[in-house]
């Protein structure tokens, strides 16, 4: 099985969109009364959260003129985010057509369907034009991607000059062997966690220059503790979470990346490029 097959598997719920229909009943809301701020325990499929993101899209100056290509775009959460928080158009795109179905869905009970446009397909190969996007990103995408020169040019291939584009992902930042399953995979085969400086060169490579760097470990530490006390106040996740599309391992995989991070080995990292 190839590595694209193998992570499309290891993200398949088999019943998502009731299972998001249901936890949108137990918050008492309806498809046509949810709001993205219900959505955002589920939308947030990255460490950190909606903060996260914040932090994250903040540093991209997106605004209303941009298109914007979301390269592994998962639900389309921060597809959703973008369209409504800069009024941008997004395109994402992402392997896993069980994602895709249910993120359509969530855009049309939000409205966000005239802003947002999911589509299947692979970030190595995008199915569009040559210098068609003004910015873009990814979130917590490229763990599962092996060739990262490859995906780089061809990132740069879909946008214009001049363009900005941020990655958000855990990076390999101390050498040392990792704890599975993981919310991003379940063993090695699917786990293709790179260095922040093999991310760099993959980028340069391609043709980007690297303009800004973040190692997000502290925050993403800070996060962890009150992820914890919110569970524990609680008594338990949300009807609406990240569990629903990790489950019923979610609890683990959940502690392995903590213990992963708290270990040193991995951390979240910020990277902001620029096509030249």
């Amino acid at each position: 099985m190839s590595l694209e097959k193998n992570v499309s598997v290891h993200y398949t719920h088999g019943n998502l969109l009731n299972a998001v229909k249901k936890g949108i009943e137990l918050l008492g809301k309806t498809s046509s009364s949810i709001t993205i701020e219900d959505l955002a325990p589920l939308d947030e499929f990255h460490i950190g959260g909606r903060q996260a993101s914040e932090n994250f899209f903040d540093q991209l100056n997106f605004s209303a003129e941009d298109h914007l290509i979301d390269a592994g775009c998962g639900l389309g959460g921060a597809s959703r985010f973008v369209a409504k928080r800069y009024n941008s158009k997004v395109t994402g795109i992402d392997l896993t057509p069980e994602y895709i179905e249910t993120g359509e869905a969530l855009c049309t009970w939000l409205g966000l369907d005239n802003l947002v446009d999911l589509q299947q397909g692979s970030a190595l190969n995008m199915p569009f034009e040559d210098d068609v996007f003004d910015g873009g990103y990814m979130m917590h995408v490229g763990m599962n991607i092996k060739d990262k020169s490859g995906l780089y040019k061809e990132i740069y291939r879909v946008l214009r000059s001049g363009a900005s584009f941020g990655v958000y992902d855990v990076m390999m930042v101390k050498e040392g062997e990792l704890i599975y399953p993981v919310p991003w995979a379940t063993t090695t085969k699917e786990s293709k966690v790179a260095s922040p400086g093999q991310y760099k060169q993959a980028m340069e490579e391609a043709g980007f220059s690297v303009t800004a760097e973040n190692n997000r470990h502290e925050f993403a530490l800070s996060f962890f503790e009150q992820l914890r006390k919110n569970s524990s106040n609680a008594g338990g996740p949300p009807p609406l979470g990240i569990h629903i599309l990790m489950g019923n391992n979610s609890a683990a995989k959940v502690q392995n990346m903590i213990k992963n991070v708290s270990a040193g080995h991995i951390a979240p990292v910020e990277l902001i490029v620029r096509k030249n």
